[in-house]
């Protein structure tokens, strides 16, 4: 019987006893549980402060990659990201070497090396060596702290969070990004810039060695400040790597003879206004531009040098654009960050185009079927309504061609053609290519005439617009500045046909050359240029704008406050720029294609002459003059009106009503009742008309 019940008692005791260790087992594991539990909850509840690893300083480059331009963080560092594969992998080798040889082993922390710090620090009665893994220097760049047992028991719990969120590769990019360098430095990328003038891919034994040494004390280090500290502690550094194998004696030797560092190196400051404005569109980070490094630094060169002519307070601002792909590839804001108003990008700013606008206002005729080339129009006086343009010379040419009227840039043949066009359909059509006419604050806000002469304000970066299109067959699309959009337009606005683009391009390549400038045809390796110049109503603007060889070139000059110039036109103060840029293209070999030359431009009869059948101007009043005061004396015979122009018999108004012929003379007399203010209108057989205000005077 009792060999019988031992197993029972064995194996199926439901005594109280055999429940309370059941029970502890259970407690045990519940406890262990809620241990974890807390642990997790804890870890997500107050997370490692991974975000500062985004504060990066931002980084403007062309589109090869070279740096243009970078910002320090809002604190004032210079901090960039590092990446292992753009890093010298015998650096990151020796980095590891020197710091944490079991990384790749411990979660964070090396109990190793913990006990190891422990046993000699108890044998000499003070701190001879630290534990601190790269993971645990890490987690103290992430949360600065003051070096206490405490403060080093939360670095160790912040090194197992850190771990457990990031790859080993993750953390020694962390670590490589934020290690300080001294003074604002930190991360291996802006130290290696400023002390080497270099990216960390190819560094120097010596250089390896310093950069190791410096983020343990990198105030005390600081090769710029304390050279002789700098040099012992990369020594220190090259004997340890040479202890551990990593490198031979005689290569620690003369790694220990190199010249240390002794200034800081600036950061490149290339096209400070487009990268700003690229920067603060961005997150913090790297961002590649389509520009070009060695360009842009020749153009701001350029164009600063060319300033310097001035002495009015004048400035400029440049752009050179791509034309197949509208990639910007130089954009210059201003003469330089000390001229007056330096600091204001006048690529972005809307000024008077003056004249520049003209080409497009041809272009749009040509379309319609009112004009080609070789049409006749005429340069004679004439007002449109109250607008009655001139020429800038004050002079009148009579009958002129197209071709004539945009090379020479008359201004009442352009106000004729944007008459015809309508000048509400032309603002709407370059409103619909990307350009934002700004019309004049009034109370009529419709666009008028003035605008063949400027009287709408636009940009730089707007005409560029308008002339890439124009080296493009007519096709507007925005300009890019992002390399990773640089690509041929798809979903470009066509203003007019090829045909229109090449024949307005063909008239502005044969204009008349600079004063002291060959024709392009008579010079060697010289790109054909449609250009054209603008000056703005009391010289505040000097435009030239153009497009050959694949490229078009934008240039301003003026202050930047917006003050007269006497005497600066676009001819005389731009183009020579524009040119000097366009030779410099030229020299680069980066041009390419050229303008064709189409002489052969005969009009169809339709077009044989712009105003309709020999159309006669609309009437213009001779007597009384717009705006006159006219005295009425005692038993005045009145006033005999007259008028020239028009089509047909004329018909007079007074104030609304018809002025009928007096009988004996056969004009229109005007026999005021009193003094006062008059409109006088006069109608001629087309329906057109023209109206004077006067002002009577009774004696």
């Amino acid at each position: 019987m009792l060999a019988v019940d031992t197993p029972s008692v064995a194996f199926g005791d439901t005594s109280p006893a055999s429940w309370g260790g059941e029970s502890a087992i259970r407690r045990l594991a519940l406890v262990f549980l809620a241990f974890v539990f807390s642990i997790v909850a804890l870890d997500l509840l107050f997370p490692p402060p991974l975000k500062r690893a985004r504060e990066l300083s931002p980084l403007v480059t062309d589109r090869n990659g070279q740096w243009l331009h970078a910002f320090a963080t809002p604190e004032g560092r210079w901090r960039f990201e590092a990446d292992l594969d753009e890093i010298d992998s015998l650096f990151v080798s020796r980095v590891i070497a020197v710091e944490d040889q079991r990384f790749y082993v411990h979660w964070g922390v090396d109990p190793l090396a913990v006990l190891r710090a422990g046993v000699t620090s108890a044998r000499s009665g003070r701190i001879v060596s630290g534990a601190s893994t790269i993971t645990m220097q890490t987690a103290r760049l992430l949360e600065p702290r003051e070096r206490t047992i405490g403060a080093k028991f939360v670095e160790m719990l912040r090194a197992l969070q850190i771990e457990r969120r990031l790859s080993k590769r993750e953390i020694l990019e962390l670590y490589l990004t934020l290690a300080p360098y001294g003074g604002n430095i930190e991360g291996v990328r802006a130290a290696s810039r400023i002390y080497f003038d270099k990216e960390p891919t190819r560094l120097t034994d010596a250089e390896q060695a310093l950069l190791i040494a410096l983020p343990q004390a990198p105030e005390a280090r600081r090769p710029d400040l304390r050279a002789e500290a700098a040099k012992a502690a990369r020594n220190k550094v090259l004997q340890k790597l040479a202890g551990a194998g990593v490198i031979d004696a005689r290569h620690a030797q003369e790694a220990d003879e190199a010249r240390l560092p002794t200034r800081r190196r600036p950061l490149p400051r290339l096209a400070y206004h487009a990268a700003q404005e690229l920067a603060g569109a961005n997150n913090p980070g790297v961002f590649r531009s389509t520009l070009d490094a060695s360009l842009q630094a020749r153009a701001e060169a350029m164009l600063a040098d060319y300033v310097e002519q001035f002495d009015d307070g004048a400035t400029a601002s440049l752009l050179v654009v791509d034309n197949k792909t509208r990639a910007v590839r130089a954009s210059v804001g201003s003469s330089g960050l000390d001229a007056k108003g330096g600091w204001i990008d006048l690529t972005r700013a809307t000024r008077s185009p003056g004249s520049a606008l003209k080409p497009f206002i041809y272009g749009l005729a040509f379309e319609a079927g009112y004009a080609s080339a070789n049409t006749v129009i005429d340069d004679m006086p004439r007002a449109f309504g109250d607008y009655a343009p001139e020429n800038f010379d004050r002079t009148f040419r009579g009958e002129v061609h197209v071709r004539e009227a945009l090379q020479h840039s008359l201004n009442v043949p352009a106000v004729r053609a944007l008459d015809r066009i309508g000048a509400s359909r032309f603002a709407a059509l370059i409103r619909a290519a990307g350009v934002d006419l700004k019309t004049p604050n009034r109370a009529n806000k419709s666009p008028g005439l003035a605008l063949a002469l400027g009287g709408a304000g636009v940009t730089a970066r707007e005409l560029a617009t308008l002339y890439a299109g124009l080296g493009d067959g007519g096709e507007v699309a925005p300009l890019v500045w992002q390399a990773a959009d640089e690509k041929e337009p798809e979903n470009a606005y066509r203003l007019f046909s090829e045909d229109t683009a090449a024949r307005i391009s063909s008239i502005l390549a044969g204009a008349p050359s600079l004063e002291g400038r060959a024709p392009a045809d008579l010079t060697q390796k010289a790109s054909r240029v449609a250009f054209k110049t603008g000056t703005s109503y009391g010289y505040r603007d000097a435009w030239a704008a153009g497009h050959g060889g694949g490229y078009t070139v934008v240039v301003w000059v003026g202050r930047a406050d917006g003050a007269p110039r006497p005497g600066s036109t676009g001819r005389k103060t731009a183009a020579p720029l524009l040119f000097e840029v366009f030779d410099m293209l030229d020299r680069d070999g980066s041009t390419e294609g050229e303008i064709e030359k189409i002489e052969d431009d005969a009009p169809v009869l339709a077009m044989s002459r712009f105003d309709r059948a020999r159309e006669k101007a609309p009437p213009q009043i001779v007597f009384p003059r717009d705006g006159v005061e006219v005295f009425l004396g005692s038993g005045a015979r009145g006033f005999s009106l007259a008028a020239r122009g028009g089509e047909g018999s004329l018909r007079w108004y007074v104030n609304g009503e018809p002025l009928g012929i007096e009988e004996t003379s056969g004009r229109h007399v005007w026999r005021p009742a009193r003094a006062g203010f008059y409109d006088v209108t006069v109608v001629d057989k087309a329906g057109r008309r023209s109206r004077a205000k006067v002002r009577v005077i009774s004696g």
